[in-house]
């Protein structure tokens, strides 16, 4: 039987115009106001709100606000529009986009080489080679075939792919996002067998830090949230008992440092001990470029 239900053009009209702001105030969130904005820090990172459109500030996506309860309260666009619709503004129960799934993941085509995925680690990102070739070894980097994008693949303990974030490698490109279906718990991760674990807010930064401090680096365990969200570094706690530090690895910027702190207070109240680790410039992958140039400079003068 199908699902399909018939919304009339002024059905559509009010649904659409119903301010998102108001909506999260029914479900008791916290909004802050900014200008003429709001912004609400949602599981997965800030979300900018103004009357009835959003706009998610690390996934680069935005929508109306049917879209905005198809995203961040995993209903269908009938159960949306019904909700928008229901003249006695029933409060929906709030659920995390990590619980549910409505969408299978499925790894993109990838390329037989990965010129292009070395090209723009090393070059553009200054990231070892080494390292690279450490998590293309385990199945962790791989590039896409159509637009040879990065794909930064995260396993659940039985090793399967469960989270896949994409970034263009094309120049000066800002394109990053997950693949849909994909459950944050499991993003981008590294498991080892240390006590501590570092967490940040990109893969990338995950690597630079990496590639900055790099002995025995695999002893410990690693997680990019792909957010300032801590689903994933939960996760890995549940996976690695063994694990008894948290590193915070946050950008150096109000988001990263905001939601930093919050983490730490979180873990202090879980009894789990945490420390905050804060890039110097405005992330880790910046700080790895800066540093490279610093010595170039060096070999520059020492050759004059």
């Amino acid at each position: 039987m199908s699902n399909y239900i018939h919304f009339s053009p002024e059905q559509k009209d009010k649904a659409y115009h119903m301010d998102i702001a108001e909506l999260l105030r029914k479900q008791g969130e916290k909004l802050n106001r900014c200008g003429n904005e709001y912004i609400w820090e949602s599981p997965t990172g800030k979300v900018s709100i103004r009357n009835n459109v959003w706009y998610h500030h690390y996934e680069q996506e935005g929508g109306n606000v049917v879209s905005f309860l198809q995203k961040f309260f995993n209903k269908t666009y009938s159960e949306a529009m019904e909700y928008l619709l229901n003249e006695n503004g029933t409060v929906i129960s709030y659920s995390s986009p990590t619980q549910k799934h409505t969408k299978e993941l499925i790894l993109p085509q990838t390329n037989s080489n990965m010129r292009r995925l070395y090209e723009y680690l090393m070059k553009d990102r200054g990231i070892s080679r080494d390292i690279i070739t450490a998590f293309v070894h385990a199945k962790m980097l791989r590039e896409s075939a159509d637009y040879h994008n990065v794909l930064f693949i995260g396993y659940d303990s039985n090793g399967v792919p469960r989270h896949i974030h994409k970034r263009g490698t094309a120049k000066e490109s800002a394109y990053k996002r997950n693949v849909a279906g994909s459950d944050n718990k499991f993003s981008f991760h590294w498991h080892g067998t240390g006590n501590d674990i570092y967490l940040f807010e990109a893969p990338i930064d995950m690597l630079s830090f990496i590639s900055m401090y790099p002995t025995e680096w695999r002893n410990n365990s690693y997680a990019a949230a792909c957010s300032v969200a801590d689903n994933v570094l939960f996760q890995c706690l549940e996976d690695n008992k063994h694990v008894e530090q948290v590193y915070i690895c946050f950008d150096n910027d109000n988001a990263g440092q905001t939601a930093a702190q919050r983490l730490s207070d979180k873990l202090f109240i879980k009894g789990i001990k945490s420390e905050i680790l804060i890039p110097t410039l405005k992330d880790w992958n910046e700080d790895l470029l800066f540093s490279k140039q610093e010595v170039d400079k060096k070999w520059i003068v020492q050759l004059s």
